[in-house]
């Protein structure tokens, strides 16, 4: 039997969100604190600690990459263990953000990554890297031979779809609100290819708020949601519901990256017009927002933020 529904009263957690990459990951907000400072034994302790759980992996090795210094601090551990793979994805994560922020060369978060890639074979994490550098900066034939090794490796992977499906939402604006479009067959793909808890059947909810970003930047929907008629139609309807009660069932505690689900969920059922959905899945929030998709198409992501979750728990 699945769990009963979540309350839907007003949520105990007042504080404003904190738009975290950690998420609710404290031992992680900890150790990248130390990081920043020089001090990476305790990031070589919490990288050991996750071991082959590849989407901790990926998700810590990704926000450790974002601590001032990280590249550098990481290179330091890795000259007093050279043979420390953990180091060199470090390394390999760090130098693609900041290639990404344009303070590093392309061609070196490259073949920073490559060397990662080269050191652990089985690791998705260095081939995430290079997919987080090529949704921005590649081709989209780099893109899917990059997402494919990353699903070779770990055919779940959270991040990596959430990637692909950003990207694929982006393809032939012009067209409109298209429910054929390639990244509606894409996300109920991959949902269907994954196991009955995978947080994957929560994917065709991102593909249809990363469609309306797509479609709202390139002036083919109202950038107002409530005005879009983007979260209203049939097939819209049950994808909402879907994700829902997939969340009622299965809602996964232990997932590092569940919180971003919620964000898309939440957004979504706001959208849709249903604010006690929404309300159920803002109290899970609490304060870990995600910037996406708060900020589609182009707001400002704690304004909305803020509103929405005023709307939910005051109407709900």
């Amino acid at each position: 039997m699945p769990p009963p529904p979540p309350s839907l009263g007003r949520s105990r957690r007042r504080t404003d969100p904190s738009f975290d990459a950690a998420l609710d990951d404290a031992e992680l907000v900890t150790v990248r604190g130390q990081l920043a400072q020089g001090r990476w034994t305790r990031a070589r302790s919490l990288l050991a600690a996750t071991g082959d759980d590849w989407d901790r992996r990926g998700h810590r090795l990704v926000v450790l990459a974002e601590a001032n210094g990280a590249a550098a601090w990481a290179g330091d551990w890795l000259l007093a263990e050279p043979e420390s793979a953990d180091a060199v994805t470090l390394i390999a994560c760090a130098t693609v953000l900041g290639a990404l922020r344009g303070k590093e060369p392309e061609d070196r978060a490259r073949e920073a990554c490559r060397r990662a890639a080269e050191q652990s074979p089985a690791d998705p994490t260095p081939w995430l890297a290079l997919l987080l550098l090529a949704r921005s900066l590649g081709t989209e034939e780099e893109v899917t031979q990059l997402f494919d090794q990353v699903r070779l490796r770990h055919p779940e992977h959270h991040h990596a779809h959430h990637l692909m499906a950003a990207r694929l939402a982006e393809r032939r604006p012009d067209i409109g609100s298209d429910p054929l479009h390639e990244v509606y067959d894409f996300a109920a793909w991959a949902a269907e290819q994954a196991p009955a808890d995978s947080p994957l059947a929560v994917l065709p909810v991102v593909a249809h708020a990363e469609r309306y970003r797509a479609l709202a930047l390139a002036g083919k929907v109202p950038d107002d949601p409530a005005l879009s008629g983007h979260w209203t139609g049939r097939r819209a309807r049950q994808v909402m519901k879907t994700a829902f009660d997939w969340w009622l069932e299965w809602e996964h505690e232990g997932h590092p990256r569940r919180l971003v689900d919620l964000n898309y969920l939440a957004h979504a059922k706001l959208c849709e017009g249903r604010p006690a959905e929404a309300a159920a899945l803002l109290n899970r929030v609490g304060p870990h927002a995600t910037e996406a998709p708060w900020s589609y198409p182009h707001r400002d992501p704690l304004r909305a933020f803020r509103a929405a979750r005023s709307a939910a728990l005051g109407l709900a």
